[in-house]
Order: C-alpha cells, then sequence, then structure tokens
C-alpha cells in the first residue's frame, strides 16, 4: 500500500510540535536534515487503513532565504514530493499566522489548514464560519486544539479527504495593481522550463523574482527576459504606491487575509485576547523585576532539583549496590575474577555511577518543560535583550543558550535562528560555557562533598549563573576582536502564557531523559569499560603495603589515613579492610590508567590536581558524566562508612546542631556519598572550588567539538573552542585555587 507523505508547515509558538506528536504517538524519530545541523523530525502513523508519514518542517514566517530553517522548509516544501501540506496556524492570532498561508497556495499544492488552539480563541470570543472559510480557500480547513487532542480525528479525516481530491487551483487575490505586475512576469516566463522548478509554480517564481530574493537562482531560456520585466514592474509599483516593493506585497498579503477574516469571522475576538498575558507581563516581564524575578525562579528550580532529586538518587544507588552485590556473589572471590571485576566495577559501578543522577536530571528537564510551555522562557529572552546586547550577544541568543543547559549539541544547533554569521559564531563559542545536564551529576557529586548541605542550592545556582558570566565576558572579547561587526536588532514574538499539559510536559521529559539513559547505554558503558581495562591493566605482583607492614610502618593509621583516627585521638590498628583498599589503589596507580595520570599530574598539580583527578579529566573529554564513573573507579571503593562515623573531615564540616551525626549516618548508607567522602579526604574545598571551575569552562565534550565544526564550517573555530576554553578554564582555576588557599 503507498504511504501518504505529509509535511507539517507553521510558524514558531503554533502548536507544530503537539499537533505533530497528536499524530503520531511514540512512532516518530529525530535526525538532521543531510549537510545540515537543522534538526529533522518524521514520524509515521496510519489514516484509517492508509500508512502516512509526517515530516515536521521547522518553524518560519515566509518561504524566503532569510535564515537556514526558511530555505529548508522552502527546499523541503519545492522538492520533498509531498502529497498534502498540513498548515498550522495559531487561532488566537490569524491574521500574522495566515500570512505565510499566502506562500503556500503559490506552490500548486493540496493544502489542509489546521486551525490550532481553537479553544483559546473560542474562550477570548472568537468564531469562525469554517465551512466557508474553506470555500473561500479552496481546500478543508479544520479546527484543534492538539495539545488536548481535540479535533484530531476530524484533522485526519480532512487530511485523507484532500489527498483523494484535485490540486486546488491558486485563488489569491493580491489587488489589482500587484496582479497585474504579477501577470506581465508570469508572461515573460512563458512557458521555457525553469531549471529544478516545477512549472505549476510560475505565481510564486514570479513573485520571487519580484521580491529580487538573492537566495534563490533560477535558470531557464526566459529567466532573463523575467528578470528584467520583474525589475520594470518593481519600478512601476514603487512610483504608483510610493512604497518599497517588498513592503507593499507584504502589504497586501495582509489585506488578502484581513479581508477573508472579515468574510468569515462570526464573532468579533474580544478587544484583546491578550489581555491576560499582557497583565501577567506587567510584573514578570517588568523592566526592573523581571529579571530578579527571572533569578529567583531559576533558583527555585535548582533547589528542587537538588533536594527532592535526593531521595530517588538513594533508591537507584541501592539497586546498583543490590545487583553488585548479587553479581559478586557468583564468585567465592569476586576480586580475584577479572569478569567480576569487569561486570561489577566496569559495567555496574560505572554505568551505575552516571544512571544514579537520572532523577536530577528528570527534575531539571520536568522545570525547563514547564518554563517553556507556559511561554515563560520567552519572556526571559526578552528580559535577558538588553544586558546580551551589551556584551556584544544577540537577544535571540538566549534561546540556544537555555537549550544548552539541556545538551550544548541541539543548543549549537538551535544557533541556526540567527541571521546574522557573527552572531551565530559568537553564541556557538561561548555556548558550552552554559552548565549542560552531563555536568548535573558532577555538581551533584562535588557540591555536598566540599559543601554543607544547606548551602548545596546556592552554590548549584552559583555554578551556573558563573557560567553565564563568563560567556558574557567573553562574548565581549570576541565581538571587540575576532568577530567585529554590527549587531543584528532582536525581534521575537512572545507567545500568550498557556497552562501547559500534562501530556507534554511528560513527553519532553522522558524524550530528554531517554537521550540521557541511551547515552548511559551506550557511549558511557563504552567508556566506562576501556577505563576499567585500562585501570586493571597491567597487574601487580608485588604491593608496597606488605613491605610496609613487614617493617612495622604502618602500626599507626594516622600515618596512612586521616579519616581513620579514633574519636579519643588514639590511633587504630590496620584493619583487613584498609590494607585491601590500599592495594587496590596501588594497582590503579600503576595500571596504564595511573601512569597516564601521573604523566599529566605535573601539569594540572599548580591547580590542586593529582592523577586520580587528572585521569577523571580524560574521560570527561569523552562525555562529561564519566567523570563521576571515573573517580569512583580510581579510588576502588572499599568500606569507608565505618570510618566515616568514627571521624573525619565530614565531622569537622558539620555544624553544632547535630548535623555531624546525620551527615556520617547519610554517608554510610551510600555509595555516591562514600565516593564523596573519599574526595572530601583527600582534597581541600580549595581543590574543590578550582575542580568546579575548570570542569565548568574547559573544553566541552566531543561531540559539541564535533558539531561546532559542523555548524561552523570550518576546524578554525571548534579548536579555537577547545583550546580557548581550556586555557580559561586553566587560568581562572588557578588564580581560584591560590586565592581560595589562602584563606583555608
Amino acid at each position: 500500500m503507498t504511504t501518504l507523505k505529509l509535511a507539517l508547515v507553521g510558524n514558531p509558538n503554533s502548536g507544530k510540535s503537539s499537533l505533530f506528536n497528536a499524530l503520531t504517538g511514540e512512532h516518530q524519530h529525530v535526525g538532521n536534515y543531510p549537510g545540515v545541523t537543522v534538526e529533522k523530525r518524521v514520524g509515521r502513523g496510519h489514516l484509517d487503513n492508509t500508512p502516512f508519514e509526517v515530516t515536521d518542517l521547522p518553524g518560519n514566517y515566509s518561504l524566503s532565504s532569510f535564515s537556514p530553517e526558511e530555505r529548508i522548509a522552502r527546499d523541503e516544501l519545492l522538492h520533498g514530493g509531498f502529497d498534502v501540506v498540513v498548515f498550522v496556524a495559531d487561532s488566537t492570532n490569524l491574521k500574522r499566522s495566515l500570512v505565510l498561508l499566502t506562500n503556500l497556495m503559490q506552490l500548486h499544492k493540496r493544502l489542509v489548514l489546521c486551525l490550532n488552539m481553537a479553544d483559546e480563541a473560542k474562550r477570548a470570543g472568537q468564531k469562525l464560519d469554517v465551512p466557508h472559510m474553506s470555500r473561500l480557500l479552496g481546500f478543508p480547513v479544520v479546527e484543534t486544539a492538539a495539545n488536548r487532542n481535540q479535533g484530531i480525528d476530524e484533522l485526519r479525516q480532512m487530511i485523507l479527504k484532500a489527498a483523494s481530491d484535485p490540486i486546488p487551483q491558486n485563488r489569491l487575490v493580491y489587488g489589482e495593481r500587484l496582479d497585474q505586475a504579477l501577470t506581465k512576469v508570469r508572461q515573460a516566463l512563458g512557458d521555457g522550463e525553469v531549471e529544478g522548478f516545477d512549472p505549476e509554480i510560475r505565481d510564486w517564481i514570479a513573485t520571487r523574482l519580484l521580491l529580487q530574493d538573492e537566495g534563490l537562482v533560477f535558470k531557464g531560456p526566459t529567466v532573463e527576459a523575467a528578470k528584467a520585466e520583474a525589475a520594470k514592474q518593481r519600478e512601476w509599483l514603487e512610483s504608483q504606491t510610493g512604497m518599497d516593493a517588498s513592503l507593499y506585497i507584504t502589504h497586501s498579503e495582509f489585506g488578502f487575509i484581513d479581508g477573508m477574516l472579515r468574510e468569515v469571522t462570526l464573532h468579533e475576538t474580544m478587544p484583546d485576547a491578550r489581555a491576560t498575558s499582557d497583565k501577567i507581563d506587567r510584573v514578570m516581564a517588568h523592566r526592573v523585576w523581571g529579571l530578579p524575578i527571572f533569578a529567583v525562579v531559576m533558583y527555585v528550580l535548582f533547589w528542587l532539583t537538588f533536594t527532592l532529586g535526593e531521595y530517588p538518587m538513594g533508591w537507584i544507588e541501592s539497586g546498583f549496590d543490590f545487583l553488585a552485590e548479587k553479581v559478586g556473589s557468583l564468585w567465592s572471590d569476586p576480586s580475584e575474577s577479572v569478569l567480576a571485576s569487569l561486570l561489577i566495577d566496569g559495567i555496574i559501578k560505572g554505568v551505575g555511577g552516571v544512571v544514579v543522577f537520572l532523577p536530577n536530571i528528570v527534575l531539571l528537564f520536568l522545570g525547563l518543560a514547564i518554563l517553556e510551555d507556559t511561554g515563560y522562557l520567552a519572556r526571559a529572552a526578552y528580559l535577558m535583550d538588553r544586558i546580551m546586547h551589551r556584551f556584544g550577544l544577540h537577544g535571540k541568543s538566549f534561546v540556544p543558550m537555555l537549550t544548552g543547559f539541556g545538551c550544548s549539541v541541539p543548543g549549537i544547533m538551535a544557533t541556526r535562528t540567527l541571521e546574522n554569521e557573527r552572531d551565530r559564531l559568537t553564541t556557538m563559542l561561548v555556548l558550552p560555557l552554559m552548565s549542560c545536564g552531563a555536568r548535573l551529576p558532577i555538581w551533584m557529586l562535588l557540591v555536598p562533598a566540599f559543601f554543607a548541605p544547606k548551602w548545596g542550592a546556592a552554590v548549584l545556582f552559583g555554578i551556573y549563573a558563573f557560567g553565564i558570566l563568563v560567556a558574557l565576558l567573553l562574548a565581549v572579547l570576541l565581538r571587540h576582536t575576532l568577530l567585529k561587526g554590527e549587531e543584528a536588532p532582536f525581534v521575537m514574538e512572545l507567545p500568550p502564557y498557556r497552562l501547559p499539559t500534562l501530556r507534554a510536559i511528560c513527553h519532553k521529559m522522558w524524550e530528554r531523559a531517554w537521550m540521557y539513559l541511551r547515552k548511559a547505554g551506550t557511549i558511557i558503558l563504552a567508556i566506562s569499560v576501556l577505563l576499567w581495562a585500562l585501570s586493571t591493566w597491567p597487574k601487580t605482583d608485588h604491593y608496597q603495603v606488605e613491605d610496609q607492614l613487614a617493617s612495622g610502618a604502618l602500626q599507626k593509621v594516622e600515618s596512612i589515613d586521616k579519616a581513620a583516627e579514633a574519636k579519643e585521638g588514639q590511633p587504630k590498628q590496620v584493619t583487613e579492610t584498609m590494607i585491601e583498599n590500599m592495594k587496590k589503589n596501588e594497582e590503579v596507580q600503576n595500571s596504564a590508567l595511573g601512569h597516564i595520570g601521573r604523566w599529566i599530574e605535573p601539569l594540572i598539580k599548580p591547580l590542586g590536581f593529582d592523577w586520580r583527578i587528572g585521569t577523571a579529566l580524560l574521560g570527561a573529554f569523552a562525555a562529561k558524566e564519566v567523570f563521576v564513573a571515573q573517580m569512583g573507579m580510581v579510588y576502588s571503593l572499599g568500606e569507608v562508612a565505618e570510618e566515616e562515623e568514627e571521624g573525619g573531615d565530614a565531622d569537622e564540616k558539620a555544624d553544632d546542631k547535630g548535623e555531624k551525626k546525620d551527615e556520617a549516618k547519610e554517608e554510610s548508607t551510600s555509595g555516591a556519598a562514600t565516593l564523596r567522602a573519599y574526595i572530601r579526604r583527600d582534597y581541600s574545598q580549595a581543590t574543590g572550588l578550582a575542580l568546579i571551575i575548570f570542569l565548568l569552562i574547559s573544553a566541552p565534550c566531543m561531540a559539541t567539538i564535533a558539531v561546532t565544526r559542523r555548524e561552523s564550517g570550518r576546524w578554525k573555530w571548534a579548536l579555537l573552542q577547545f583550546g580557548g576554553l581550556t586555557v580559561i578554564a586553566y587560568v581562572l582555576s588557578f588564580m581560584a585555587y591560590h586565592i581560595a588557599s589562602l584563606f583555608a
């Protein structure tokens, strides 16, 4: 059976993605258009018994050449071979939304007009004669509320109807003058072939010639004559109207839409359908209070991420510990089996050390999804515009930068919405300074290790804010050196506030969480196994700890482990567990990974880092989350809980209100807390501060470098990003470590 090919077209914020999800359900995949990194979403499903494939084209406002999204949508519509094109319009703002429809009507396609968000428009007082609108336009029209799954069945039927109907004639009427000018350009084209274009779309080609669209190249025997006629008609229009020809064409498009809406509107829309949004914006987008409110909103989000995530983290951690214990029980002595070590240390603990932070990822993305679907993130971009212009960035740059909080790769892809090349490159180069979701597991490990629990949310908020500050300062430097040039004006549509639906939020949250889990099960698994192998071989045959035992050098634990000192201040005897842990540590030091770590240690020692941190930093270049798994691997975690309860830095840092006892108790029950205890024991708070700064700023992961190269088109910018951010990270970490050490 032939598969029906559909395209979804519409403005940004028209609900196109919600409609795509409603039509396809979970039968969809996301990729990139060939040769570019603009996202391509394709889904499959059935209309009755007819299979279909639907492509969600990038949101745009016209079929021009001003941005990559517009060019891709235009080229797909011209050459994609779609059977039906579904145009998605925002019912709450039809006059603006339907301007793009005038472009589509010239392409000679089977069209279905989907008036989305019809529920909101009706609540605002709008009532349309939909059958009459369909008769005027010549193709099916249907009202939907995709986020609530309303009207979807009717839309499916209209798509089937359109697919079986003949292609409608163009009923677009621009007015006497413009219609006359376009007719003469079409006549100049005649019947001559225009290479690469369907002969049925001569109306659209004539309009493009009249607009002097430089992004289109037309070739054919009559094209030059048509261009000459277009120039003549453009001059005539401007003399007749006193307006620029391009502006007059836009004015005529609005005139057609306005006249059609007058015909089909049965009840006038309330004077201002956005009245509620405007009232909210008087507070949320206030010139003075807007930014502080935004800061509070983001702080609350980080506080919830940090606080609520602790409980499910413990459950996941217990599950992985139970799994490791069960796998270990298959051997009489797991420490003697390479396979047991691979399964437990390389796979279960390697992947588990990353998956355990999934609740934090879910909570962060849940909050961002709510803010995005309510329309608040668009206000955040508007609020940040004034600040960002002062630092040489475009107001639209804030949207890709916000995306970068989830992952730098789609954030860099999103820079294609910026028309100015300098704005794109500047945003692209500084975007990795936005703390991505892959770094969140690192912060959830290091922040509790070096700071008291009551300061956790504040420190986490400070990390994100510091990344933004460094990005803005670096943008200033770039715009005054390598990327000089004029800044483009900021124009952005603010969608009305909407109550997000549970389905849409859960879908976005699950989609991003699944990407994180998939990464843990593929890339991170492979890297964990590789790092396990490097930390396992070559094997150690002789241990220094045995020599020290024989010579009596280990009779006092305080000489080897300050965390094992008894409460009374008296040294304890060396235990078998401690000896075993020391042997494991020697094995890692003498392994290939240990040799690599010691080789780079002189370079990072001025930052307060040692070979353990060095090896974890190498893993973090492949994928940031690997840092956590690698730190656990190089420590060869053993029993530290009892030692932590009896003394150590955890107790020293607790306050006089009983925090000391509670912290020790918490760390005795958690594998991640055990790793935190080791980190706290071996590194100062100055080292912790330097490490956080270095991991925030230094070279982004391999995927980010690769997509920067692809987006910028040159290795120069990718290498500048890699080297420049690493040098800046080194300098700032060096300063932080030595300044903080003065106050230790």
